[in-house]
Formats: C-alpha cells, sequence, structure tokens
C-alpha cells in the first residue's frame, strides 16, 4: 500500500467551503482521494481532505509553530495580569 501524509479520516460533519481550484490540483486531490480509500470502498472527495491536509501543513510547519511560540510568549496572559493587580 502507498504511505501517504495524511491518515484516515474522522467521520466528521462536513463544512461546506467554496473556492476555486486548479484544475491540476482538483485532480491530484481525486487521485489522492482515490489512493486514500481502503480497498474496496470509493474514492474520498476532494472536499473532505482539503481541511486535514491544512491542519497536518499547519501541524508540521517548524517555521509556524516557532512564530507562534514566540507570539504568544510575548503576550501577557490575562491570568498574570489580575494577579498583578491584585
Amino acid at each position: 500500500m502507498t504511505k501517504l501524509k495524511l491518515g484516515p479520516l474522522p467521520d466528521d460533519k462536513p463544512v461546506k467551503v467554496t473556492l476555486e481550484l486548479p484544475a491540476p490540483l482538483h485532480r491530484d486531490l481525486i487521485e489522492y482521494g482515490r489512493l486514500l480509500a481502503d480497498a474496496g470502498n470509493p474514492p474520498i472527495e476532494p472536499a473532505r481532505l482539503i481541511v486535514p491536509m491544512l491542519e497536518r501543513f499547519i501541524a508540521t510547519d517548524r517555521g509556524f509553530a516557532k512564530a507562534k511560540r514566540q507570539a504568544s510568549s510575548a503576550k501577557p496572559r490575562k491570568d498574570s495580569e489580575s494577579a498583578l493587580r491584585n
């Protein structure tokens, strides 16, 4: 079986999103959905792949994680502000 970066999709209620995709990207999503589907099951619709792919991309983006940590450490926490006032 092909090892794909995206694992099994949770059985969640789909959210409707409207966007335009370039034709080659849409074809690749169709193929990815075909490869990701279990044998004997229909391919996974491209729209169901977009959110998990974006989540995976963000989760594995080291630059984003570092910037996010730096931004959160630069912001004072509300709990800390309350303690300082008292």
